[in-house]
């Protein structure tokens, strides 16, 4: 093709992107796409937040923007070990595209037990309705400040978020899938699985309770995911 040529199309087609229709109202709002959906389960919004009100000095500030409150554990495990807080993701990190594993692999199904320490609180019952329903592994409330990003990786298995607090600079990506998640008391799958980032781009704290999903077809400890 011709330069000139070249520049006659971009220039036409500039021009048709410009005459397109753009919509800034349903960008507020949730929308399903592969490894985003929306279950049936929905809980109180306002006791989900008067309870992280009430227990917002329990979140541990773990650096960049990011703050945790563990609600499971290892049984028997009163104090938080390094890799409660992480554990194995992979990325993609230079233009070579290779991808990386970091941290170190961990069991969620390890993390049976519901902190006592939230026994008597709306959390509890949260907790009671998600294992009636799936297996859950790490279940935690993670807050994340304002314009701050996840790193772009996968995890080993999927999770569920139910939002607390949001704002619509707060967003989901999975893979080629972006969504607003509001704060409403519903509860969203993401498949974790695929890559995938969460960023507060909004100018106030977001707040998640986040569940891990251990059934998501991998073994730990098997050597092909080391």
């Amino acid at each position: 093709m011709s330069p000139h040529l070249a520049t006659e199309i971009d220039a036409k087609q500039m021009q048709t992107w410009l005459k397109g229709e753009y919509n800034t109202e349903s960008v507020a709002n949730f929308k399903a796409g592969p490894g985003i959906q929306k279950l049936q389960l929905k809980f109180d919004i306002d006791k989900l937040r008067q309870c992280y009100y009430d227990l917002q000095d329990q979140l541990e500030d773990i650096g960049s923007g990011f703050h945790v409150m563990a609600l499971t554990r290892r049984p028997g495990s009163e104090h938080l070990a390094p890799e409660d807080n992480c554990g194995r993701f992979w990325t993609r990190v230079d233009d070579s595209y290779t991808e990386v594993p970091r941290d170190i692999m961990v069991d969620e199904s390890a993390y049976s037990e519901f902190n006592p320490l939230f026994a008597d609180t709306y959390l509890a019952q949260v907790y009671e309705q998600l294992i009636a329903r799936f297996p859950i592994g790490r279940m935690r409330v993670l807050g994340k400040d304002p314009y701050n990003c996840n790193s772009w990786h996968r995890d080993p298995e999927p999770r569920l978020h139910i939002p607390i607090i949001s704002n619509p600079g707060s967003l989901f990506i999975v893979n080629h899938h972006c969504t607003h998640l509001p704060a409403d008391g519903s509860v969203y799958f993401t498949d974790t699985r695929g890559y995938h980032t969460a960023l507060n781009g909004g100018e106030d704290s977001r707040v998640h309770i986040v569940a891990a999903l251990p059934y998501a077809g991998h073994q730990v400890g098997d050597a092909s995911l080391l």
